[in-house]
């Protein structure tokens, strides 16, 4: 929800348009400060963010989004596997439009996936290397693209840093600077994705579903996307490093997110109606908070997609009304549970990267947070925005930092 100041809101960020009066009372009686979440060489991406709030070291766990997409769907993968995010994206005149396939429904992409795998899905031989293919299903239009034998020593351009630009130039290429051994097959690798997005958007612009959608004058779910490829990671839980954390749970509507807490030994649950837009189930997921703490949970950590999603579309007054409704619908609800309750449980508030709407993709800038809790000495700071948090007591942490701050 972390942006920066827009001329259509009088020169103020979304958050400082927004009406936020809960959020803005746990700054004023909490410590505020703002956190770097992306670590040096490591793009801004929220699978990069979110693990690094959680304390991991990324040089050492990151393995980017497919694995973790992979095990918040259930699919295990094997040694040899190579998981690489898969969006259906929305291409026009050649140039990407959307990165999701405007707004695809889980229903219709699942038809689609189906599809792709009866057409796409195989053994392939490139440049002497040999590759199993296949796609796996997820929600909307983030899906797998498994390929057994692949190599993740490949450059790929995620599709939402990329609106309103031309696809052509931002195909799959082997990154050269992998060790010898890996090239070969990097090479192989490359050339084996850009031939099935080449393939998919011949496939997929057959089909009935974009053909109605073309003659209703609507964005065609039209090409498949992989990026952000990597082999099984291997992350120690958070229950393993801090004794705090007996038993934890993660709330979101993005698989992503539902994978680093599956490493993270986090329980996942999931909302009914909870959707990654600005029209997902507020209340249920603040609900399902509440009971989990009501049940025992030392830790619950709620994602909320909307005012990402707002800013990757670039829609200002959706982002404002978003983050209102993170207000209203989330946090408030919570605390005032936590306030019901004679314990002394804390709560943070923080962005995983700001996705301001001028350029419709992360941006690697520091975020604003709150820690609160009912006997927290409050520093001076009122309200909670990207100017304000810089006067915060916290001052400017770094990485694990955060979550050893919180835990303290």
């Amino acid at each position: 929800m972390a942006d920066h100041k827009q001329a259509s809101l009088q020169d103020k960020t979304p958050l400082q348009a927004a009406n936020i009066p809960i959020i803005d009372q746990l700054a004023r009686e909490g410590k505020t400060g703002r956190l770097v979440t992306v670590p040096e060489g490591f793009p801004p991406g929220s699978e990069v963010a979110n693990t690094a709030i959680l304390g991991y070291d990324l040089n050492t766990v990151y393995e980017g989004r497919g694995p973790l997409e992979a095990a918040s769907i259930g699919y295990d993968m094997a040694n040899d596997d190579l998981a690489l995010r898969c969006n259906i994206i929305s291409l026009k005149d050649g140039k990407i439009m959307t990165h999701h396939g405007g707004h695809l429904q889980t229903e219709d992409a699942h038809m689609l996936i189906d599809y792709l795998n009866e057409n796409l899905a195989g053994d392939y031989s490139i440049d002497g290397e040999t590759f199993g293919v296949k796609f796996v299903k997820g929600i909307q239009y983030r899906h797998l693209l498994i390929i057994k034998g692949g190599n993740k020593n490949i450059i790929c351009n995620p599709p939402h840093d990329h609106p309103n630009e031309e696809w052509g130039g931002l195909l799959v290429q082997p990154d050269t600077k992998a060790p010898k051994a890996d090239l070969m097959k990097a090479y192989a690798t490359a050339t084996l994705i850009n031939l099935l997005i080449h393939s998919s958007q011949e496939l997929l612009a057959a089909h009935p579903f974009n053909k109605e959608r073309e003659a209703n004058g609507k964005l065609q779910a039209n090409s498949i996307w992989p990026w952000s490829g990597g082999y099984r990671p291997s992350m120690e839980t958070l229950l393993s490093q801090f004794p705090e954390i007996k038993k934890g749970s993660v709330i979101t509507a993005v698989d992503l997110i539902k994978g680093i807490g599956h490493y993270a030994g986090l329980n996942v649950i999931n909302v009914e109606g909870a959707t990654g837009l600005a029209d997902t189930n507020y209340e249920g997921k603040a609900e399902a908070a509440v009971n989990a703490l009501k049940n025992g949970d030392d830790f619950v950590f709620v994602h909320v997609e909307a005012t990402d999603e707002a800013g990757h579309d670039g829609d200002v007054q959706l982002k404002v009304k978003a983050t209102e409704y993170l207000n209203d619908r989330i946090v408030k609800p919570i605390y005032d549970y936590i306030m019901s309750v004679d314990e002394n449980i804390s709560i943070a508030i923080l962005p995983d990267h700001p996705t301001p709407c001028e350029t419709r993709t992360h941006v690697n800038e520091p975020v604003p947070f709150i820690i609160w809790h009912k006997e927290i000495t409050p520093d001076s700071v009122q309200e909670y925005n990207e100017e304000s948090c810089v006067s915060g007591a916290y001052g400017l942490l770094r990485l694990r930092e955060f979550i050893e701050t919180f835990m303290k």
